[in-house]
């Protein structure tokens, strides 16, 4: 079977920085590793896929080869006839290539500084810290759902997490799908001392049937007829702020985008607004009375021997 790109192997594009590189394989690592999914081949053989792609990649010059040649530049991506985890293949966690820095971990007389699993150890010595305290708790998610409005001037909310209710501030222009993340209101740590989760909130904004957003700027559609596009009018502007009274110019073509400054979305803590922009749609009559249609072939008339034209 032909091994996968290293670069999609760890779920990174091709441009990805060293520290992009790290961080996709220290989450890859912890989501396959043995410890976590004990007797799983599949979790293994991933956790293996996403250990050798992570040796080259990490590795300026194994990069470079592995950019120009691809897996034949490197030889199989790894050390000991193609297996990651080093030579003999007794154990395939030992002898283990990180940066540069060697690492052995034998599992047969290894006892946890924390007395549990050893994972949390092993990736403390690769990743640097030393021995870290209590796990922390688990983090939960959670939805709240806010109107259009709401999420352009802000609000707050109250959600229910393990029976206890929670206040939460929705800030002034989150937009739809944001996260809100609620620091040690997650779930308890399930060792003594150990903090608390957090909470991430997401948030989802409900459509407003004639307002739409884009970044700090709010856009809408205003009809108009033939002859107030011509001859000019004021018409009324639905925005956040209320309706507001809008002049539309004499010849104001279909498609002319107006711009409301202030009446879009809070951008700044004191309190600046992005524009609201409104686009003029000049309706074209459909049924026409005969009397209508005289008119008009009078306007036409009179447009082809030059009278609008002085």
């Amino acid at each position: 079977m032909a091994k996968r790109d290293y670069y999609e192997v760890l779920g990174v594009s091709k441009n990805a920085s060293d520290d992009e590189i790290k961080k996709a394989y220290r989450k890859l690592a912890i989501k396959y590793h043995p410890d976590k999914n004990p007797g799983d081949k599949a979790a293994e053989e991933k956790f293996k896929e996403v250990s050798e792609a992570h040796e080259v990649l990490s590795d300026k010059q194994k990069r470079a080869r592995y950019d120009q040649f691809g897996h034949a530049g490197v030889n199989g991506g790894a050390s000991g006839g193609g297996n990651p985890f080093g030579a003999g293949g007794g154990n395939p966690f030992g002898d283990f290539n990180f940066n540069g820095q060697s690492f052995n971990f034998d599992f047969s007389n290894f006892q946890s500084r924390r007395g549990g699993s050893p994972l949390d150890d092993i990736l403390s010595a690769m990743f640097g810290g030393g021995p870290r305290g209590p796990r922390k708790g688990p983090d939960y998610r959670t939805s709240v759902t806010v109107t259009f409005k709401e999420a352009i001037f802000g609000t707050k909310k109250t959600i229910t997490i393990d029976g206890k209710d929670i206040n939460l501030k929705i800030p002034a222009g989150i937009d739809d799908d944001q996260m809100i993340r609620l620091k040690g209101r997650g779930g308890d740590s399930p060792e003594k001392g150990g903090e608390k989760g957090d909470l991430y909130v997401q948030v989802r904004v409900k459509p407003d049937k004639r307002l739409t957003r884009e970044g700090i700027i709010i856009l809408s559609e205003e009809k108009v007829s033939m002859v107030d596009a011509a001859l000019g009018t004021e018409i009324e502007v639905e925005t956040v702020d209320g309706p507001i009274t809008m002049k539309v110019p004499a010849g104001t073509q279909s498609g002319t985008p107006f711009k409301l400054s202030g009446h879009g979305v809070p951008f700044r803590a004191d309190g600046d607004r992005g524009p609201h922009i409104v686009t003029i749609i000049v309706e074209t009559p459909k049924n026409l009375t005969k009397k209508q249609k005289e008119i008009l072939e009078e306007f036409k008339n009179a447009k082809k021997r030059g009278l609008f034209n002085r």
